[in-house]
């Protein structure tokens, strides 16, 4: 435990080293071009990104050691955050901002896959909680791991507001690659008691092993059931990581939206904490449907009417809910699945999940800058909404919230209704140990 706490700070470092220098890109670039489109399209491409490299991640975690799996990723992304910084620096603030030059996408690509590769820890960071926690405590150990995420949160969204606000982008990256560099020095020095790589005896099928994640879920009765109802859920997600920076922003100042993301964000850390206190219950699974229609009942009502502090609580809130829902589904896997096949079903469900966010947020990007914001905002549109969504400038967006938390609720509590619920309910209360397995 006392290694696993240690993984857990160096971790927290790396997420805001990689998140501090995310949301500086994702506040910049809205406050230079007051352009929905340009944020959607930077979330949706490193959801794609995500989706497209998770089951080679997951292969990776499987084959090596956790403690240089996640030294490779830290310290490749470390290297590809230089050279953007470089680049940004070469190109110039004003070159990089202009969206119909090249040079803000290839900024943004690399930035992405900077971030990306990042991704390889969150992975390998769920197959050590197998490692290194007992089975009893697991579900409290994820919901430290999401404490973590929301600390990192809290701070990265304050300190980027107020990097991007008072200091511009540039300092931005300078501070943000000098975290990355620090996580990656103190990682080198942890030691992860893994004497050897338990292989699974099966054979050999590439370094992207598709296959052998789609085995091991299938070998988990209700198991592709989980994992694609988080997909679906994350299509209306994408709603949320295409539109929420954008509606702050649109309510008060860059530092101030910096400052209330920094307080909703202490509610991921209220809801790890609650979790790594008491758990999850005896079904994990009902737990996450049950709190996943809950936070759609939220999508719908934080942006009934423009007020600034009730999309503060609400997204505070909404977020002291999720690292429960995602404790739930780490907490299954952990329990249901061998360890030694663990990195490629959790690379298999982010290949999945992850690919549902971007196709949404694709979608909802133009839809909302070029449809839903200008009919809302015209007079005719404003007062045929009126009655719900009240009046504002905003409330295009508002109207897209309230039908994305609608879906969300209506998605969870079919869930309850389904045999495949009771299948992995069944599964999961009767499995072992997966580190003994």
């Amino acid at each position: 435990m006392r290694t696993f706490a240690a993984l857990l700070v160096n971790t927290a470092v790396a997420n805001i080293s990689t998140m501090f220098m995310w949301f500086g890109l994702t506040f910049w670039i809205y406050l230079e071009t007051h352009n929905v489109l340009s944020t959607a399209l930077i979330g949706a491409a490193l959801m794609i990104f995500v989706a497209l490299s998770s089951m080679f991640f997951g292969t990776l975690v499987d084959r090596f050691r956790k403690k240089p799996v996640m030294a490779w990723g830290t310290g490749i992304a470390l290297a590809v955050f230089v050279a953007d910084a470089l680049f940004f620096f070469a190109m110039g603030a004003e070159a990089i901002a202009d969206l119909s030059r090249p040079w803000f996408w290839i900024f943004a690509i690399v930035m992405l896959a900077g971030a990306v590769v990042e991704q390889l820890r969150g992975i390998a960071m769920s197959t050590a909680v197998t490692l290194l926690v007992p089975e009893e405590r697991r579900a409290k150990a994820n919901g430290a791991v999401g404490a973590v995420d929301g600390v990192s949160m809290l701070v990265t969204s304050a300190l980027s507001g107020l990097a991007i606000g008072y200091l511009g982008m540039g300092w931005t990256l300078v501070i943000g690659v000098a975290a990355v560099a620090l996580a990656f020095a103190h990682l080198l020095t942890l030691p992860i008691g893994e004497p050897e790589v338990i292989g699974s005896g099966e054979a050999a099928t590439g370094w992207v092993d598709i296959r052998g994640g789609w085995r091991a879920v299938r070998a988990a009765d209700g198991l592709l059931f989980l994992v694609i109802f988080t997909a679906l859920n994350n299509f209306v997600g994408g709603v949320f990581m295409a539109l929420m920076d954008p509606y702050g922003l649109e309510l008060m100042p860059v530092q101030q939206w910096g400052f209330a993301f920094a307080f909703a964000s202490t509610g991921f850390i209220v809801g790890g904490v609650i979790v790594s206190m008491i758990g999850l219950g005896k079904n994990p699974t009902r737990t996450m449907l049950l709190l996943a229609a809950v936070t759609g009942a939220i999508g719908m009502a934080f942006t009934i009417r423009e007020w600034a502090w009730l999309f503060v609580v609400g997204t505070w809130v909404y977020m002291a809910l999720i690292p429960a829902v995602e404790a739930a589904e780490q907490t299954v896997i952990q329990k249901v699945v061998p360890y030694h096949q663990q990195g490629r079903v959790f690379g298999f469900a982010r290949t999945f999940e992850a690919s549902a966010a971007p196709v949404t947020s694709f979608a909802i990007g133009p839809v909302a800058e070029f449809i839903v914001i200008p009919h809302l905002r015209a007079p005719e549109g404003e007062a045929e909404w009126a009655w719900l969504l009240g009046t504002g400038d905003v409330r295009g967006i508002a109207l897209i919230f309230v039908c994305a938390g609608a879906v969300t609720v209506i998605l969870a509590l079919g869930a309850l209704t389904l045999p495949q619920y009771r299948a992995i309910s069944r599964q999961y209360a009767q499995a072992t140990s997966s580190r003994d397995a």
